[in-house]
């Protein structure tokens, strides 16, 4: 292998900075910290191979978040061609998601109360509110890393944060 330029090298140590918030976000789309973590390493698969493409000073990390949302909807693709399952759809067009339920009949802490409430949001809802209150992108990065015009993006965080408000507030 070839010596690293200075560009390169700072490019892979803004995916390596990049690492922790790349899990955290995996982890919420995931729901299982193994298939996060499969996430988090085919999206800086991709990165690398993709190195060339992106532009230096360019926002790296509004790029690895498209890249690793990109990736988890291929696999979700992939899942439903194989199980040829039908899934529910919510107002946004958005799959629904089950709240997942505990096992245990204990009162939960507020902290594991709150994570299973954003657990239950519709993904669109959840993608949303965590890039941008979690991972502190603008609405306007959130809607380039996902796609879709920033009125959706405010609409989903406002759709979610009224979810989040009728349960807790």
């Amino acid at each position: 292998m070839g010596r690293m330029t200075g560009s390169s090298a700072t490019f892979r140590q803004g995916l390596i900075e990049l690492m922790p918030r790349l899990r955290g976000f995996a982890r919420f789309l995931a729901k299982d910290t193994t298939a996060a973590d499969d996430l988090v390493q085919d999206a800086l698969l991709r990165a690398l191979g993709a190195e060339a493409s992106w532009q230096q000073g360019s926002d790296l990390a509004a790029w690895m978040f498209r890249i690793l949302r990109n990736a988890f909807f291929e696999e979700q693709r992939r899942k439903r061609r194989r199980s040829m399952t039908i899934i529910s759809h919510d107002g946004d067009g958005e799959g629904a998601m089950e709240p997942r339920v505990e096992a245990s009949q204990h009162a939960a802490s507020e902290l594991s109360a709150l994570d299973e409430a954003i657990r239950a949001l519709p993904l669109g809802q959840r993608e949303a509110l965590l890039l941008v209150s979690a991972q502190g992108f603008s609405v306007g990065e959130a809607a380039a890393i996902c796609g879709v015009p920033e009125g959706t993006i405010k609409a989903r965080i406002s759709r979610a944060r009224a979810v989040l408000h009728r349960r807790f507030g």
